[in-house]
């Protein structure tokens, strides 16, 4: 099969599955591309996650929730990069038995590395212009609320 037949089998598809199956090979290329990212010191794709996720102090629960996985994953991952100096734990000013996680000058300084090097991935992986990409992240954010909303599935619970 040609590429030019493969496309026209792909547009045959209903909407719905072209959806789902755009959006799993836009993870595949983008998992591939995670690597690019993750070096000096290297990081599991959860501590990734938890540092993209801290762009304001959060308590730990509803890091968890944000982040689709279990409160004991988001602990490890908070003891793990606190060894490391990317976080740091702090009373919560509005109830003094609850902890914030916050990043440190490191994981700030790593964050915005992160964030960088992601849109670049981003775009290069997409292929969505600008004003393309901003349709489509409103439309991943509601995506998103919805899973939220629905309950997460059990697999990304536990996923790393």
């Amino acid at each position: 099969m040609s590429l030019d037949e493969a496309d026209t089998a792909f547009q045959a598809l209903t909407m719905e599955i072209r959806a789902i199956l755009g959006v799993f090979a836009l993870y595949g290329k983008l998992d591939d591309s995670i690597e690019k990212m993750n070096d000096d010191p290297m990081l599991t794709k959860m501590e990734c996650r938890m540092i993209i996720r801290l762009d304001r102090p959060n308590r730990m629960g509803l890091l968890a929730q944000m982040m689709m996985t279990v409160p004991s994953t988001v602990t490890a991952t908070a003891d793990s990069l606190e060894g490391q100096g990317f976080v740091q734990r702090r009373r919560d000013p509005e109830d003094r038995r609850a902890w914030l996680l916050e990043l440190t000058e490191t994981g700030w300084e790593r964050r915005r590395d992160m964030e960088q090097q992601a849109s670049e991935m981003f775009r290069e992986a997409s292929g969505l212009s600008k004003d393309e990409t901003l349709i489509f992240s409103e439309l991943a954010g509601k995506i998103y609320d919805n899973v939220l909303r629905t309950g997460v599935p059990e697999g990304l619970k536990t996923c790393d």
